[in-house]
């Protein structure tokens, strides 16, 4: 059953980064869009748990962890979209197992079999290959960037949530402390934005600190009520994949989840490629190919 919890929660982060990819393209402020994304998140789970009744536990309270991580992951890879190549930074979406394999043999003494050691660097070489690519502009090496902060903190983030299963922590009082708390930091970065904007009398003009993508103008921004509605919409994806990912922890194999949850990044390519028309080099499909043998392998030595 942890199989289908795994599949179930890549579709879901999978649906949540073309959403991110898309909204990120618009004049949107980022910050304010990830605080409706997570106080949906906090809506549902607190909802849920109403009925469900799952019991609070020292345990729960790896969901600050877990907010914290999520805020700094959820905030590189919308970066990521908004300045790069949405394959470049979706590639990286996909690679959390292999922080996920570092930390596990380090906390857990999880070992790394001959083959994973493989995959690893069959991974480590496709993205040298993207890295390098001749044709990599600097918007696009800013993707990485960011790109590379997202499998991180996402990495960090699948760790926690192992670590409070093992814990005992029950799904909904830990995804609720996580969500309130990635409300709070992202509220906060809100906040802090809105006021820097006002403060700086040479650009009174803005009325807020929006990340506006190229050729917008401040006077196009979506309103606060449009961007918390959409944000909480997007809440659902992301709401729904971390509900999903709880159980295929508790019940699967770290490394194993890790990596069939990380293949959401497929919807994400495919998205890339048919409907934004994006065109690779050789160098940087032959980056992407040789990553995703690795991810494959990882997935069969795991």
């Amino acid at each position: 059953m942890w199989f289908v919890f795994a599949v179930a929660a890549a579709v879901c982060f999978g649906l949540r980064g073309i959403l991110y990819q898309w909204t990120s393209q618009r004049p949107i402020d980022r910050n304010l869009l990830l605080t409706g994304v997570y106080v949906s998140g906090t809506l549902i789970t607190v909802g849920t748990n109403f009925f469900a009744q799952q019991p609070w536990s020292m345990g729960a309270l790896m969901g600050i962890l877990l907010g914290l991580f999520s805020f700094i992951a959820n905030a590189s890879m919308y970066k990521g979209y908004a300045v790069g190549k949405a394959s470049i930074v979706a590639l990286f979406t996909g690679l959390p197992p292999l922080v996920v394999m570092i930390c596990a043999y380090i906390l857990w003494q999880e070992g790394l079999t001959p083959w994973q050691f493989v995959a690893f660097f069959i991974v480590l070489g496709g993205l040298l290959m993207i890295k390098y690519s001749q044709d990599l502009r600097v918007g696009q090496l800013k993707g990485v960037q960011w790109g590379v902060l997202t499998m991180i903190f996402f990495g960090f983030t699948d760790v926690s949530v192992k670590q409070a299963t093992l814990l005992g922590a029950s799904a909904l009082p830990a995804l609720t402390l996580m969500f309130a708390t990635g409300s709070v930091l992202f509220g906060l970065s809100w906040a802090w934005g809105n006021f820097r904007s006002q403060a700086n009398k040479a650009h009174n003009e803005v009325a807020a600190s929006s990340e506006t993508a190229p050729g917008h103008t401040a006077a196009t921004v979506w309103t606060l009520k449009k961007t918390v509605g959409w944000g909480m919409l997007v809440g659902i994806t992301n709401a729904g994949g971390m509900l999903l990912i709880f159980p295929a922890y508790r019940e699967g194999i770290t490394g194993i989840v890790s990596a069939i949850v990380a293949s959401n990044v497929a919807l994400v390519l495919l998205y890339a490629r048919f409907y934004l028309k994006e065109n690779w080099t050789k160098r940087e499909a032959g980056g992407l190919l040789m990553a995703f043998l690795g991810i494959i392998l990882l997935r069969i030595a795991s």
